[in-house]
């Protein structure tokens, strides 16, 4: 017997996008475009975006451009925003707007090339 996903109404969804700084939601999918410093940074952002919706068995819709990356998140099987979604975006975010810290021996780049 096939598990039904709890998808979630428009009003659970703003409150879970509160955790999510930037995401929003129209369209039927919660939503998030991220600029970057140009079309290599974009490729970057596109195979972080690509590996983690693949190690997650989740995977979103993609529009790219040169310095943009808009991401469209849903459950198509759940015809919904599932905990799916939340979790894929979570996990999108951390990939693409990691920076090393203080304590770390890495230094990262000069500057973001993903906001």
């Amino acid at each position: 017997m096939a598990r039904t996903e709890r998808t979630y109404s428009e009003s659970e969804i703003l409150e879970q996008l509160r955790e999510l700084p930037g995401w929003s939601y129209s369209d039927g999918a919660i939503r998030r475009s991220f600029t970057t410093d140009g079309w290599h940074s974009t490729m970057l952002a596109v195979g972080a975006i690509a590996f983690a919706g693949e190690a997650a068995g989740h995977h979103p819709d993609l529009d790219v451009s040169w310095s943009k990356v808009k991401v469209a998140l849903s459950t198509h099987s759940a015809k919904g925003i599932t905990e799916k979604d939340f979790e894929t975006a979570a996990l999108i975010e951390r990939t693409l707007l990691w920076q090393p810290d203080a304590e770390s021996s890495l230094t990262g780049p000069p500057k973001p090339f993903v906001w």
